[in-house]
């Protein structure tokens, strides 16, 4: 999910203006930026696995180039549709619809999101899970929290992640987007802990089963303050809260457009 606003995450503690471990612009003092974090990490209940997990992170410059080089979110709407496959995505979507409305249709019943929204998020992140991701969720998000450029963002999806090594909910080795993003709609790591659901029932949540993860995504944006039975298009409310799954004003509007060609 390339959800870039983040909600305080209040049940694990959220890093604050005190921390000791300093930011850095290179892979220079990432290992000494370790060191530090994970005194920070355990004060905040991150215990012995995901501490463990914490110390093989290696620093991800493939994550620090992609983060410097976002070019589609500055593009027109009708390049970055061209770009993303928007047309593409609707009308997969509407098959994928038809061959699992009692499927969407309980995640509508549940959380008041409408499937179009849904499979629109799915096919525009991983292209309805066909490519979620080469790079270790882990180290990337371990990277971009010590990065100077938005560490105050990224620090709370670490702890986040290292809460759900801790509990099983997250491989230590577990492989995502650039941004640590992971799942089938690329969930970041704090998000995924604060709003992941068992969306096929087996009593536990993994964001790469499609099930969670969509299930997950109708209640992020449930819980963000959606309106169920009430418009997704621009200058409605929900279109704003679309903003929190992505910030990019044509990501936002490319989901309504696709959404309402999936909804019909």
């Amino acid at each position: 999910m390339r959800n870039l606003v983040f909600s305080a995450i209040a049940m694990i503690g959220l890093a604050g203006p005190g921390l000791a471990a300093q930011c850095g612009n290179s892979s220079g003092g990432f290992e000494a930026w370790k060191q530090a974090f994970a005194k920070e990490a355990a004060s905040e209940g991150v215990g012995k696995r995901g501490l463990s997990a914490f110390s093989q992170t290696r620093y991800a410059q493939g994550t620090i180039n992609a983060d410097r080089n976002q070019k589609s979110f500055k593009y027109s709407y009708e390049k970055f549709c061209q770009v993303r496959g928007c047309n593409v995505i609707a009308s997969q979507g509407r098959k994928r619809k038809a061959q699992s409305a009692s499927f969407y249709a309980s995640l509508e019943n549940a959380y008041g999101v409408p499937a179009g929204v849904i499979i629109a998020i799915h096919g525009m992140e991983t292209g309805f899970g066909r490519f979620m991701g080469d790079s270790n969720v882990l180290s990337a998000t371990a990277t971009l929290a010590y990065d100077c450029r938005r560490p105050d963002f990224f620090r709370p999806h670490l702890i986040g992640a290292l809460m759900m090594i801790d509990r099983g909910m997250m491989s230590p080795n577990a492989i995502g987007a650039k941004h640590g993003e992971l799942g089938h709609t690329q969930f970041l790591p704090g998000n995924a802990y604060r709003y992941g659901r068992d969306g096929n029932g087996d009593g536990r949540i993994d964001l790469n089963n499609q099930a969670d993860a969509l299930a997950s995504t109708a209640n992020y944006l449930r819980q963000k303050g959606w309106k169920p039975g009430q418009s997704y298009q621009p200058g409605s409310y929900n279109f704003n809260v679309l903003k929190q799954w992505n910030a990019a004003s044509v990501y936002q509007k490319s989901l309504a457009a696709m959404g309402a060609q999936i909804d019909g």
